[in-house]
């Protein structure tokens, strides 16, 4: 009876898996994604966030300092861009970002701060910021050499 009840499971899976409807669009996914192996598509508005720079070095800095560094950034893409969240890979690194919306062409500043304390050495440390922007996840870099 087992061994029934399983076969008759399996037909009927297979007969819904089996059974889906062919049409013109075969194979198109539902998600919009604007960007393809050639680039953006132009159809779509989306928000493009542009850093003069991804990467700061803070060079030597003594243990228990705490520094900051403001990454300038611009919308260059053609609709509203907004930044949703940031982490970083240590708890000693904190971001400060905009909270509303930056209009295309708009600007605006990405301030990260590092505390040294308890560091010692080469430290390279990341932030990753969320935005509606392809990619959706971009991450700034900051490096410094902590010193007793």
């Amino acid at each position: 009876m087992k061994r029934y009840s399983y076969i008759v499971l399996m037909a009927v899976l297979l007969s819904v898996v089996g059974c889906r409807q062919q049409s013109g669009d075969a194979g198109v996914d539902i998600i919009r994604n604007p960007q393809s192996a050639s680039g953006y598509d132009n159809k779509e508005a989306m928000p493009v966030i542009t850093f003069d720079s991804d990467r700061h070095d803070f060079g030597r800095l003594s243990a228990g300092e705490s520094i900051s560094y403001s990454f300038h950034f611009r919308n260059t893409g053609n609709a509203d861009l907004i930044l949703s969240g940031a982490s970083a890979t240590c708890g000693c690194t904190v971001a400060d970002y905009p909270k509303g919306r930056i209009a295309p062409g708009g600007e605006g500043y990405v301030t990260v701060t590092f505390k040294s304390a308890g560091k010692s050495g080469q430290q390279f440390q990341e932030v990753t910021l969320v935005c509606n922007a392809q990619p959706s996840r971009v991450k700034l870099k900051i490096l410094a050499q902590v010193s007793h």
